[in-house]
């Protein structure tokens, strides 16, 4: 009776939206190339393993923060996460690569501690500010492990820049214009696990029912995506929460599936050139969203490798952080071997 009622005080409803887009407006629509505040420190997650250090660069007018460390003058292993999250995702398995391996986890354009520039989220776009990052800290080849959005940009940039790209592992991801399907599923057994993706290309909605309760969009994302869901702890929220909040936050993370049709286009140009020669591992798990990474993957990539993670959702890298650091450990020695 009460929804009834509301329904007809047109100017209840209207102040009520308003003040709504009025909030998102301040909170997360950050001005045309907004640079991140100075934060401190301790603002950040302390880092657990000696050796890997918070680090910025300056990428074409875009900061971007990433974490290096490991053995110096290995061969390198650049990791990419995907949405909601940012470099933290791979916490856990940066350690068990660093005794033999130089790893750079970096947030990407809109992403973590990176800037939130007003456009460039186009996955052509991320690849080339990745490739350029790399080429300033004097990286020109290496492996690369993806998941999510992250392989979302793995993908074009390893086709754009394949000489640079010694081997590609792609976790748990449905890659526009290559293997996300144009049609996602609606049957309620499947669509808890893309619902998303048209709902973020919606124009001002998301924003005005996400802000004021982005951490319970966050708890249910990452839990109910999750195998075990005690895997994400309070802290692990408050992380993520952290870099979602900052300013321009929901506006870039959203940016990502806005721009999929560039993206998309993009990606049947570059597949339209030949597939992928560098070897690649499509990682899989039992409880996660496509369940076989591999086989559709094998129309784009000369040598596909399958793998398959057990007891484990879509955020495979925190959820089982040591079965994914050993399944890349094995690809890029073993990719690193046959290269000779």
């Amino acid at each position: 009776m009460i929804f009834f009622d509301l329904l007809g005080n047109e100017h209840f409803l209207f102040a009520l939206v308003e003040e709504s887009m009025m909030k998102d407006r301040e909170d997360n629509n950050a001005q045309a190339g907004e640079r991140l505040p100075d934060f401190p420190s301790s603002a950040r997650p302390e880092l657990s393993s000696p050796g890997f250090v918070h680090r910025f660069a300056n990428v074409d007018g875009v900061r971007l923060h990433y974490v290096r460390g490991g053995r110096p003058g290995g061969d390198t292993i650049v990791l990419l996460a995907g949405f909601p999250q940012s470099w933290y995702a791979w916490r856990q398995v940066m350690p068990c690569l660093a005794s033999t391996h130089d790893v750079i986890a970096i947030d990407l354009p809109g992403q973590g501690d990176s800037d939130r520039p007003d456009g460039g989220y186009d996955t052509g776009a991320l690849a080339a500010k990745v490739h350029a990052l790399l080429q300033q800290l004097g990286v020109n080849r290496y492996g690369l492990a993806a998941h999510d959005v992250g392989a979302w940009v793995a993908y074009p940039l390893a086709a754009r820049y394949g000489s640079e790209v010694r081997a590609l592992a792609l976790l748990d991801a449905g890659i526009p214009g290559v293997t996300l399907p144009d049609r996602l599923p609606v049957a309620p057994e499947q669509a808890w696990r893309t619902w998303h993706f048209a709902f973020h290309v919606i124009p001002d909605l998301p924003e005005m029912l996400i802000a004021g309760h982005e951490r319970e969009y966050l708890a249910w994302f990452l839990r109910r995506k999750a195998a075990d869901p005690s895997v994400f702890s309070e802290q692990d929220l408050d992380e993520y929460l952290r870099v979602f909040t900052l300013p321009g936050g929901l506006r870039s993370g959203l940016a990502y599936y806005r721009a999929t049709p560039e993206s998309a286009r993009q990606n049947r140009a570059f597949a339209a050139t030949g597939k992928l020669a560098m070897p690649v591992l499509a990682l899989s798990a039992d409880q996660g969203s496509i369940p076989d990474m591999a086989a559709p993957l094998r129309a784009f990539a000369e040598d596909v490798r399958g793998g398959r993670i057990a007891n484990c959702g879509h955020f495979m890298p925190e959820e089982q952080p040591a079965a994914v650091a050993s399944e890349l450990a094995a690809f890029f020695q073993t990719s690193d071997e046959a290269a000779g």
